[in-house]
């Protein structure tokens, strides 16, 4: 059975809260999602993870703009 599907999509805004390592993403139509999970020792670590600091003394990675709530 062939199916063909036609969509249009249309985003104005979009949040997503997380993003975990096995979370999908999707928007719109897809056949098959095949599972894929990969890791990857890229920084060639060999001893455990050292203890996170404190909030008070972490850095944002990036400049925030100030909070505005609305």
């Amino acid at each position: 059975m062939i199916i063909n599907v036609n969509q249009s999509i249309s985003i104005h805004q979009i949040r997503i809260g997380s993003i975990g390592n096995s979370s999908v993403f999707q928007i719109g139509s897809a056949g098959v999602i095949k599972p894929l999970s990969n890791i990857y020792n890229t920084g060639g670590f060999t001893g455990p993870v050292p203890s996170p600091r404190p909030p008070e003394q972490r850095q944002p990675f990036a400049p925030l703009p100030p909070f505005v709530r609305l």
